[in-house]
């Protein structure tokens, strides 16, 4: 059964990385020798089938239909798709708002339950995510603050929907399978005036258990914020007793992914069982003094089962109060079986209780293998079991210290979980022991308890108190995460290197292998030295990153990396340098950039270059910016201008500048930001590619006058990302690329690229690739010639584009 349990979750995770869904007759036949299989372990004569090869048999039945199972849950959530001819174009909805809504500076975002359509002959799927903007954005003409909506009102409103669409990056956060695994089948956001319908609130409340919740949830959150008002750390207050992650300031994060407590940060795991802990021993204590008033208690529930019941039900009801996030719900799954397993009497198998929870999880949630915390989590429970067997074995009956028993418990995830969580993140924290030594005890059994009484009780002081803790804890948090070696970063390791290193790393945890364990840390040592295989010397390699309306681009030589433009900044909290670009150079093994070049002052362009410059050591910064814009003066003395003549070459491989000439900076106060972009050339191999950011037609005049020689490049980034105010035909003739790469945001706001501008590079003969098709897209420069690929293409998956 274990065997068959743990297939059945591995081909939930095969389904998830298909690049296409398997059609139905194929999905027929595999859940047919599924069954065939299952049938032949259960049922066929001993004499037939050895009991060594049924285990086998079964777990290979049990994947069949494992992946069939995912197969069809994916068809049907896909199904309830938006139709293309309904993208962009406006709807009248009305449902209910079901989640805890989200402000952040220009509005709130919330999921959005729909109810009816009441636009005719329109179809949307019955989960969205909602964004009411304030003014700027919506269509409306105003400014004027939008009202305040909460969780469980039903509104009726026009909204304005697109597919479920997010940027496609290697080794970044894939939103769109975020979305799949919620059920959130469309985006958009709502509409306001340009005679659009205005939206109307029907009801205040309505009466389903989630939106009784939800609003229970919100209540807490308010009250928890006038308590706490402009406290620091109000947000892990707020997340650690309704689990609103979103509350957390991404400083703080951070801090607690240096030091390896993100875990703790929220209502995970970890916390959920703790308060299944507490309740259950509250009610076997309970249980056991009721004996001496009411003896037929006992005899009709034992203290032990009825513990357990009690356990599930206060789990459960954090679970909701965290609003069933995934997380939480294949925790709460877990314990759902550890209580059946204690009714059932399965007190000597905890690794069947591990089996069969994680059959529950893959059942109910296919796509939980999309998640690292699943990975993680089911791990580190596998690690603690291991763990404890060995100190049995090693101790006998003799009953080892409590101290002893949580460090090596400790030791044995830190350690286990050391290819996981390298191969998922890149980077582990090396002060992670230290600070979950302190961490675990104080926030689980302190500091969330206290959160959760503030949250139940209207007393201002226990928030207070629960925040002082909090606070302390931090000042330790970021003296240890200050270290420079606090965190190790590792390049995206390969699939073999990370199943060597897990298997090393069990080696050293194996009990019965104690006198080789060192052979362990040997099959591990590949993972920590794996370094990618460097360009030749003369090669270049050039990756457009997908920052959704904007621009940022790596180029990679041999030895020596460039960042061009750092993308758009999403929030104050979000840009693209810390969601895409840091990912992306921890992914490829970049440790440090040895140049930056910001073109020019726009957002979607300069957006992300504080968080790079915070994340990754730079050694120089070129722009045209003035010496008191705050990227300038966080760079310091390694910022310079960028100016046209300037030229150099790393490892074979040429760089030169070729606007803005240097008295172009006397007239910079006067001229618009797109007139001040720096156009950067890079030739290897003689073959060239051009990124002229945003300039446009009196720059393109300019350059046909004085570099039209210099301008000839075999492939272009299109300027202003195919704007019609750029890519005049002269200038396009004289770049005369062979490709054509447009940087667009998915049904950005410009409707950039223009069709004349795109219609007139397809006339030339350009192949023309788009990032929000293709994802990032890679120039490789060789001295076979030129090659492109992009990251959609090259890494498919079955919800792309769907």
């Amino acid at each position: 059964m274990r065997l068959a349990l743990v297939g059945f979750a591995l081909g939930t995770a095969l389904l998830q990385i298909q690049p296409s869904l398997p059609a139905n007759p194929t999905t027929a036949a595999v859940v047919g020798v599924g069954a065939l299989l299952l049938f032949a372990a259960l049922r066929l004569p001993h004499a037939w089938l050895r009991q060594s090869m049924r285990a086998v048999v079964a777990g290979c039945g049990a994947f069949a239909l494992g992946f069939a199972w995912a197969a069809l849950c994916a068809d049907a959530r896909l199904a309830d798709a938006l139709p293309d001819h309904w993208e962009g174009r406006d709807v009248s909805l009305t449902g209910v708002i079901a989640s805890l809504p989200q402000p952040f500076d220009r509005g709130v975002r919330f999921e959005f339950e729909v109810e009816q359509v009441g636009t005719a002959g329109a179809r949307v799927p019955e989960h969205l995510q909602l964004t009411w903007y304030s003014g700027y954005g919506s269509g409306s003409d105003s400014d004027a603050p939008i009202p305040e909506v909460h969780a469980g009102e039903r509104w009726t409103l026009n909204a304005r929907l697109r597919k479920p669409h997010g940027n496609a990056n290697p080794h970044t956060f894939d939103y769109e399978a975020w979305l799949l695994e919620r059920g959130i089948r469309a985006t958009g956001y709502v509409r306001t005036g340009r005679g659009s319908a205005a939206p109307a609130l029907l009801a205040p409340t309505t009466w389903s258990v989630r939106s009784v919740v939800d609003g229970l949830r919100e209540r807490i959150r308010t009250r928890l914020r006038k308590a706490l008002g402009d406290a620091p750390y109000a947000g892990v207050i707020i997340a650690l007793a309704i689990g609103d992650q979103r509350a957390i300031d991404s400083e703080d994060w951070q801090i607690f992914a240096r030091t390896g407590v993100s875990h703790l940060m929220s209502i995970s795991g970890l916390h959920v069982t703790m308060v299944a802990s507490l309740a259950a021993w509250a009610v076997f204590a309970l249980w056991r003094l009721s004996v001496r008033y009411t003896p037929r208690l006992i005899l009709l529930l034992p203290a032990p089962k009825a513990a357990a019941l009690g356990g599930f039900i206060a789990a459960f009801a954090y679970c909701m109060l965290a609003g069933f996030a995934i997380p939480a719900q294949r925790t709460l799954y877990m314990l759902g079986v550890a209580a059946f397993a204690i009714w059932r009497g399965w007190f000597g198998s905890a690794t069947r209780v591990l089996a069969i929870a994680l059959g529950v999880v893959a059942v109910l949630d296919p796509w939980a293998a999309l998640s690292p915390g699943f990975w993680l989590s089911f791990g580190a429970v596998a690690l603690l079991l291991l763990s404890g067997q060995s100190q049995h074995l090693r101790s006998g009956s003799v009953r080892m210290h409590w101290l002893r028993t949580a460090f090596v418990a400790q030791l044995a995830i830190t350690l286990g979980l050391v290819p996981l969580t390298l191969a998922l993140f890149q980077q582990v924290s090396l002060v992670g022991p230290l600070a979950n030594a302190v961490a675990i005890p104080l926030v689980s059994l302190v500091i969330t308890p206290l959160a959760l009484l503030a949250a139940v009780l209207p007393f201002d002081v226990i928030a207070h108190l629960a925040h002082a803790l909090q606070s302390g804890l931090m000042v330790y948090l970021e003296w240890l995460g200050g270290f420079d070696w606090a965190v190790w970063q590792q390049a995206s390791p390969s699939l073999p290197i990370v199943v060597l290193a897990a298997i090393g790393a069990l080696w050293l945890l194996v009990p019965w292998w104690w006198s080789w364990r060192a052979l362990g840390a040997v099959w591990m040592l590949p993972l920590f030295l794996h370094t990618p295989r460097p360009l030749p010397a003369g090669d270049a390699e050039v990756t457009v990153l997908d920052v959704g309306q904007g621009l940022a681009v790596v180029a990679r030589t041999s030895a020596h990396t460039l960042l061009f433009d750092t993308g758009p900044a999403y929030s104050p909290e979000a840009d693209g340098g810390n969601r895409v670009i840091v990912p992306f150079l921890r992914g490829a093994g970049v440790r440090q950039l040895d140049g930056m070049l910001v073109s020019h002052d726009d957002d979607d362009h300069s957006g992300g270059a504080l968080s790079v410059l915070e994340a990754v050591p730079v050694g120089w910064l070129a722009s045209p910016l003035s010496g008191a814009h705050p990227i300038v003066t966080a760079a310091g003395k390694r910022a310079r201008p960028c100016q046209a003549g300037q030229q150099w070459e790393w490892d074979g491989v040429r760089f030169e500048i070729l606007h803005p000439l240097a008295s172009d900076y006397a007239n910079f106060a006067n001229a618009r930001d797109n007139a001040q972009s720096c156009v950067l050339k890079i030739t290897a191999h003689g073959r060239s590619m051009l990124l002229p950011a945003d300039a446009e037609r009196d720059v393109e005049a300019r350059q046909l006058r004085t570099q039209a020689a210099a301008l000839r490049s075999d492939v272009l980034v299109a300027p202003h990302h195919g704007s019609q105010t750029s890519s005049t035909a002269p200038w396009v003739a004289a770049v005369g690329a062979s490709t054509v790469i447009f940087p667009v945001g998915y049904r950005n706001r410009f409707r950039h690229p223009a069709q004349e501008v795109v219609e007139r590079y397809r006339e030339s003969g350009a192949q023309l690739l788009r990032t929000d098709q293709g994802g990032a897209i890679t120039v490789h420069i060789d001295a076979a010639g030129v090659r492109t690929e992009s990251y959609r293409l090259s890494h498919p998956r079955y919800w792309y584009g769907r």
